[in-house]
């Protein structure tokens, strides 16, 4: 679609209003408004502008003036929105007219354009699988003299014996008892329905919806794969619509990876395969798990770097309550077909040569998808160009119970790092893969890093609640 049909489509839909929007550092949406009648083909060209000094981690308030460039191919009705309106997703730009290096969604596009100059494939695909909670009743505050927080739904185990519902109607989902139960245990089919029919309004190509593992509402919704950029698109639009429906019913959802103690957290396993035109490349018949030696690679890329792409695609302290063994966490640093203790799965059920792909399955839906994606993909490349195999690196096939291992055997699996601080460490480390066709900056990487290192430590300092019950009558 382009700029013209956009306009079209802003008459025929009687369009009153149209909201350009960008992803910053963090992966969170903003958005500015304009009457359509101000929106016309030179918006398309010289874009719109907004201060980027108000924005975190984008530019200092002594060059703060910032364009968004509307991009036309990736315009929707807003679903919830009481006047009719049009929302356009935009990259970024200086006044100048230059990229801007600090834009996620700029950067997601270089690293689908060094994919072709490589010579490697014309296209990288990939399919995440976002988890998420609907909770009834969200409260929490961090002040300098009290720091809480508490969560309910009604599904939520622990309300088996509430008496505030008039009448408890019971059906609780037990503690990693929530994988696929029917109504009336699963309570929430039709919210996960309507957020499926509104995605469906808006473009996304949905696979399935189902109740997750943990108690108290955990859900997912599969969308079908696309290229790297238009697939972060997708996310963005998928997180959107979930959020605003859940609000609709009355209840709240997040993506925060681990939002209640002793159940499993939310994670976002993601699928991915290189093309060459219509040609799979992660494909063999007969090899192990059908893969082919790039695939492999790519495979041997991921898990060489994974302490330092885990910066980017498990970016919060709160990621790392999930990344510990024992709740299906995948925080092994190897690779198995059909093994979900690993870090990396291989599919290998009703798997046709163009669905062969590999499941990275640390990754978190706090990551920015932009970044997320594209440090993957040059990870992987990374491995494809140096040759790196996993299995003489150590890294697999494992195709054991990682968690019925011995200490022995467990001491000679590497782990991913243990803190949001120490992968921070790693990525300062070892970026250099990253910088590859000048994709990401190393004044992007420094920020990055900065940005994120103030977050973690305004969280190591803060007194925790749990620290009271464990230290209060010292």
């Amino acid at each position: 679609m382009g700029a013209q049909q956009v306009l079209e489509t802003i008459k025929e839909k009687n369009v009153q209003f149209v909201d350009f929007r960008f992803t910053d550092l963090a992966g969170r949406s903003h958005h500015i408004t304009l009457p359509a009648e101000q929106v016309d083909e030179d918006t398309f060209v010289n874009g719109v502008a907004f201060d980027g000094s108000s924005i975190p981690g984008f530019r200092g308030i002594e060059e703060s003036d910032m364009v968004m460039m509307p991009d036309p191919e990736t315009s929707y009705i807003d679903p919830f929105t009481e006047h009719p309106t049009l929302i356009v997703t935009c990259n970024i730009y200086t006044p100048d007219g230059e990229r801007y290096d600090r834009d996620p969604r700029s950067i997601a596009q270089k690293a689908e354009e060094y994919l072709k100059s490589t010579g490697i494939g014309t296209a990288a695909y990939f399919a995440p699988e976002s988890e998420f909670f609907i909770f009834d009743d969200v409260r929490f505050t961090s002040g300098m003299n009290k720091s809480f927080y508490e969560v309910d739904s009604e599904e939520g185990f622990w309300n088996t014996g509430r008496t505030e519902e008039g009448g408890n109607l019971g059906f609780k989902v037990r503690v990693k008892g929530g994988y696929v139960p029917v109504q009336p245990v699963d309570s929430q089919q039709d919210i996960r329905s309507e957020m499926v029919r509104l995605m469906q309004e808006t473009g996304l190509k949905v696979e399935r919806h189902h109740h997750e593992v943990a108690t108290a509402g955990q859900g997912e919704i599969n969308f079908r794969f696309d290229t790297l950029t238009k697939t972060a698109d997708n996310l963005m639009k998928y997180k959107y619509i979930i959020h605003n429906t859940a609000r609709q019913y009355g209840k709240v959802a997040t993506f925060m990876p681990k939002p209640l103690f002793g159940d499993n957290g939310s994670g976002m396993h993601v699928h991915q395969s290189i093309f060459n035109g219509e040609t799979p490349l992660f494909y063999e018949k007969g090899a192990y798990a059908n893969l082919s030696e790039l695939a492999l690679n790519y495979i041997g890329g991921i898990l060489f770097h994974a302490p330092a792409l885990i910066a980017l695609t498990n970016p919060s302290t709160n990621s790392f309550k999930r990344l510990v063994p024992g709740y299906e966490a995948p925080v092994n640093l190897v690779f198995s077909k059909g093994n979900r203790s690993a870090a990396i799965r291989i599919p290998v059920a009703a798997v046709t040569p163009k669905g062969c792909r590999i499941e990275f399955r640390t990754p978190d839906s706090t990551a920015n998808p932009y970044l997320a994606f594209a440090a993957m993909l040059l990870a992987g490349l990374d491995g494809i160009k140096r040759k790196i195999d996993p299995r003489a690196l150590g890294y697999g096939p494992l195709d054991k119970n990682i968690y019925e291992l011995s200490d022995e055997e467990k001491r000679e699996i590497r782990s991913v790092p243990g803190s949001l601080d120490e992968a921070l460490g790693a990525l300062e480390a070892d970026h250099e893969f990253l910088t590859a066709g000048g994709v990401f900056t190393e004044g992007f990487i420094e920020n990055y890093i900065a940005f994120k290192r103030a977050e973690a430590k305004d969280v190591a300092i803060r007194t925790h609640p749990h620290e009271y019950s464990l230290y209060f009558d010292c």
